[in-house]
């Protein structure tokens, strides 16, 4: 086994989701990290804090003395096990610091004295990152977009997880695109969010797919934004447009916005707390839209969404909700949709149900 994984390797273990210890400090993991890293640190933040300090006052030598003298006896001995541990499930695991410089050859150094061998990547996290984002910003140039557009409720996430050709951007960035798309789990950070999306492009990438089916974004996707060269060759490709009658999306936006949404908050918080909590969601999401909606719309639609969650609590019928989800639509949704497909209307290629678009898609796959 070669103790260095080149830079040239980084496409292959990321395609081979190969386990990987970040030995960075936590502080560093949690703004930004790879897929299927376990955080395992040589140092904690306080510890890493202090040494850098002592970099920046007494050069190299002495903060690698005071590394040494931070961490040693019982404490070098805990990490060395985690490490330990982490290996003896994941022998096939390779490690990373922020450069692959000297944290990478001493916690390898460590695993080695104990008795294990573990590869450290060449260039640490800060070259992977880079190669990724890389990764994103050249997507456009070796792949040939496809927007899946349609009107709100018609499906679109839907048909994106029954193509093999599709990379669901609301799923890599845990939000489903609306005002009310918010899920109970928090989105990733931005960098995760992009590590992520450059994953899945490479994935895509290696199937050597005719066309990459993205689903029709907004920069921002929750908190998480597109990165810019990716936004704006979306906004440049061809589109596929989706229509589906509106008795289909109402009930198929009353299963999002409700059914599905509340079975989320009684599973995480227990049903009386989960249905309180699920209600909060309804108002603040109403709320997020108010300037948009004015005053007195918002109010009124507030106000129905009350009496919908008084005759759910009470009768456990759910069907009153329909009534908010339906204006929301008439006065809100559509015409907003309506008024942005005239803008790239003469990039729209074909239009049809789902199973027109699912025939037209297969055609072009061997076209």
């Amino acid at each position: 086994m070669n103790d260095i994984i080149p830079s040239s390797e980084y496409g292959r273990l990321l395609l081979e989701n190969r386990p990987l210890i970040d030995v960075r400090a936590p502080v560093e993991f949690i703004k930004g990290a790879f897929p299927h890293s376990v955080n395992l640190p040589l140092m904690q933040d306080d510890e890493r804090a202090k040494v850098g300090t002592c970099y920046k006052q007494h050069g190299q030598d002495a903060a690698i003395a005071l590394g040494h003298k931070l961490v040693t006896g019982n404490i070098k001995q805990a990490r060395i096990e985690a490490w330990q541990a982490q290996l003896s499930q994941h022998p096939e695991s390779y490690l990373y610091c922020f450069r692959g410089g000297l944290r990478s050859k001493l916690s390898q150094q460590w695993i080695k004295d104990a008795g294990l061998n573990v590869p450290f990547i060449q260039g640490g996290y800060k070259a992977m990152r880079s190669f990724l984002i890389s990764t994103v910003d050249n997507a456009p140039k070796q792949t040939n977009m496809l927007i899946l557009s349609g009107i709100t409720g018609s499906g679109k996430t839907e048909l994106i997880h029954q193509r093999d050709e599709s990379i669901d951007l609301e799923g890599i960035a845990n939000h489903k695109g609306s005002s009310f798309g918010k899920n109970i789990d928090p989105q990733p950070t931005q960098i995760n969010f992009e590590n992520n999306l450059a994953v899945s492009l490479l994935q895509h990438q290696q199937l050597q797919h005719r066309h990459l089916l993205l689903e029709d974004e907004s920069y921002l996707i929750g908190r998480s934004a597109l990165p810019h060269a990716f936004y704006q060759a979306m906004q440049q490709a061809d589109i596929v447009l989706l229509d589906e009658p509106r008795d289909i999306r109402l009930p198929r936006l009353l299963n999002d916005y409700v059914t599905e949404k509340l079975a989320d908050y009684v599973v995480k918080f227990g049903e009386q707390a989960g249905f309180a909590t699920f209600s909060d969601y309804l108002s603040q999401s109403l709320t997020g839209i108010r300037k948009r909606l004015g005053g007195k719309l918002h109010s009124e639609l507030q106000q129905l969404v009350d009496d919908a969650l008084l005759q759910q609590l009470n009768q456990n019928d759910v069907s009153k909700h329909l009534e908010w989800i339906s204006v929301l639509l008439e006065v809100y949704y559509d015409p907003m949709y309506r008024f942005q497909l005239e803008k790239k209307r003469d990039r729209v290629i074909f239009q049809g149900d789902r199973r027109a678009i699912h025939q037209w898609l297969d055609a072009r796959k061997t076209a």
